[in-house]
This record gives structure tokens, sequence and C-alpha cells, in this order.
């Protein structure tokens, strides 16, 4: 949780730097626990969407605004964790090809990063462990 809040409070619009595998994972875990409790809550409550049709989404208001809560720390993070890895933010943008872009993203989220210092700053993993 410890890295969830480090992201939503100390990072929120940052997008400079590095972060480390483990911050990047955590925060991914609690934001898809957020968005289950989202759903669950629009189902509770009644606030899904008619899509038409006798057609019933199962995303409503709450999933709606629980994304759009996490918008630019997802992408913050994104680009930091780029960075790790040696590569600029906008590299984010090869999820823009099908099929392979997205796999050779998830490949760079689960790969170390860079032992020494990059371009973009110190290695966040030294740093956490000299502290």
């Amino acid at each position: 949780m410890e890295w969830y809040l480090k992201v939503m409070n100390d990072n929120y619009s940052n997008f400079s730097g590095r972060a480390r595998r483990k911050e990047f994972w955590m925060f991914y875990l609690f934001y898809v626990i957020a968005l289950i409790v989202a759903v669950i809550l629009d189902q509770a409550l009644g606030l899904t969407w008619d899509m038409g049709y006798g057609v019933q989404s199962p995303y409503g208001w709450c999933y709606l605004l629980v994304g759009l809560f996490h918008v630019i720390p997802f992408l913050g993070l994104h680009a930091r964790r780029m960075h790790d890895v040696g590569k600029s933010g906008w590299f984010l943008l090869i999820c823009l090809v099908p099929i392979v872009g997205s796999i050779w993203l998830l490949i760079l989220w689960c790969t170390d990063g860079q032992v020494a210092d990059n371009a973009y700053g110190s290695n966040p993993k030294i740093e956490k462990e000299a502290a």
C-alpha cells in the first residue's frame, strides 16, 4: 500500500526520474483492486449504464471516476518505469502496434532497471537500500 500512496501523493504528476518494478507492480495491483471495488459499487448501487437493446454495462460512474482519478499518475508511473529501463517515456506508444507492441511493453515492465545511473537519474533500488 505504501507504494500506491507514494505514487498518488509524492509522484502524482511526476514524469521525470525512475520507478522500480516493485513500485510499478504494487501501484498496478492496488489500481486493479480499486477498479474491482468500483465495479462492485456500481453494481450494488445500480449506477451501471444501459447500452440499449436490453444490454447493461457492468461499468458505471464509480468506475469512470476511479479511472479518471488515476490517469495522470498512471501515465507518469509508466513513463518513469520506461526511464528505469533506459527508454524514453514516449516509448509507451509502442503499445499502439497490435499484439507485438503490448507484448514488448509487458517485457519491459518486467525487466529489471539499469543498475548504473542513466540519463533519467540514479538507480532507485540503490537509493532505497542506502536510506
